[in-house]
């Protein structure tokens, strides 16, 4: 008998968005097929599946120990969030001299199925890093009696959920920083700087409105600029690595002495980029916006506001009532506007919602619904975009943008770390 041979092995998902993407969270069903396809009859021992996820980072630093002696110290760590494995076909047994409980698969293509549950508690959302990263994937590998195994691995994306619904994300960030420069014995005015942002949480492809003001007494010429920060953090063996990576950003008019410039709502746009992970106790990723002026000659005037970039997106009421809070502090405070002595009594609820409007919204609505709407609208795209995108440039911030991070800069492509 000729034997037969192994065309392909390949390994689909069932999906649950309209993308035909594998997107999953915390406590879904993970469901796919195995398809094999092959020449001749085969006689197969196993056909299994191993489903994993897990954070894992990996850095190494150079030590001296002496004035001619130098070592590299390693740090690792990891973290598992589940482990499956179950055979589709055949037993556990290795022996290839025992003929019984092999299976025999004829010519052509064959399907088998698999599914299993993520955990309920919360995942670390899919991310690849400069020291780490936090992948899931179901690998499959196909067994035959006196010759190698057959393996395929395939990824699959865990999104734990953010809402930048809740009151936390929707609460106005501000700020004032204040700075005098000196030369020997002569001091010149002060330069200031106000910054507001309307809210705390935001999606990939929303844009951020700064409000700010910026006023020159000075005797140089300074630029006000903008930009959005991602910070990893990764820790092992009681360190921590952290390294900066500039997102977006833009700059305004460059003010000479006794100037003011005023951001009434200047847009900065958040490009493709990973969900806030926050619950992973070796990585963590956060955001800052950094409103700052630079100057010539000194230290920068810095400004930072936290960000949360969260998976579900804006509902419309939220938005209303953070931009119309948001706009009346604003001009209260920036613009010398002050309340009247007795304000005006509210509208009553019926001047605000009709009757239809109200019906509408006494159904509830999930996190889930939420969720898959964000899918199958601008954030998934964003956020698949990021995904296969080329790992991007990352570098320590430089001591004159942030004096509190030292003065080594470092430029490099991303590596992918190996299993």
């Amino acid at each position: 008998m000729v034997l037969g041979k192994v065309k392909s092995l390949t390994i689909s998902f069932d999906c649950l968005n309209d993308s035909n993407v594998p997107v999953y969270s915390s406590g879904d069903t993970v469901s796919g097929r195995v398809n094999l396809e092959v020449t001749g009859e085969i006689r197969v021992k196993s056909l299994k599946i191993h489903a994993r996820g897990h954070a894992k980072v990996r850095w190494t630093e150079s030590r001296n120990a002496g004035s001619n002696t130098a070592y590299t110290q390693n740090y690792t760590e990891e973290v598992e969030y589940f482990n499956h494995k179950d055979i589709l076909i055949g037993h556990e047994r290795d022996d290839d001299n025992c003929e019984e409980g092999f299976s025999t698969i004829h010519s052509g293509r064959h399907e088998y199925a698999f599914s299993f549950e993520l955990p309920q508690t919360p995942l670390a959302t899919s991310f690849e890093g400069r020291h780490g990263s936090v992948r899931y994937w179901v690998k499959a590998e196909l067994h035959r009696p006196w010759l190698l195994p057959v393996k395929l691995k395939k990824e699959f994306t865990v999104f734990e959920h953010i809402d930048i619904n809740t009151p936390s994300l929707l609460s106005p960030q501000a700020g004032t920083k204040e700075k005098t420069l000196c030369c020997w014995f002569c001091t010149s005015g002060p330069i200031s700087l106000s910054a507001k942002i309307e809210r705390k949480g935001y999606t990939p492809g929303e844009s951020i409105q700064i409000f700010a003001e910026i006023e020159n007494c000075s005797s140089r010429m300074v630029v006000p600029k903008a930009a959005i920060y991602q910070t990893q953090a990764f820790y092992a063996k009681g360190k921590m690595k952290e390294v900066k990576q500039l997102v977006a950003n833009l700059r305004g008019e460059s003010l000479s002495s006794g100037k003011t410039e005023t951001w009434d709502g200047k847009l900065l746009k958040i490009p493709p980029v990973s969900p806030s992970i926050l619950d992973c106790s070796i990585i963590r990723v956060e955001y800052s916006l950094m409103v700052y002026v630079d100057i010539p000659g000194a230290m920068d005037l810095l400004l930072s506001l936290p960000l949360v970039i969260g998976t579900i997106p804006l509902h419309p009421f939220g938005s209303r009532t953070s931009s119309v809070s948001s706009q009346c502090s604003m001009n209260m405070n920036w613009l010398g506007l002050s309340l009247p002595e007795r304000p005006e009594a509210p509208p009553s609820y019926a001047e605000v919602v009709t009757e239809e409007q109200r019906r509408n919204n006494l159904a509830p609505v999930s996190a889930c619904d939420d969720f898959e709407r964000a899918l199958q609208g601008p954030l998934f795209a964003y956020i698949q975009e990021f995904r296969f995108l080329p790992p991007p440039l990352y570098s320590e911030v430089s001591a004159k943008t942030h004096p509190s991070k030292g003065v080594a800069v470092r430029v490099g492509r991303a590596g992918w770390l190996k299993d």
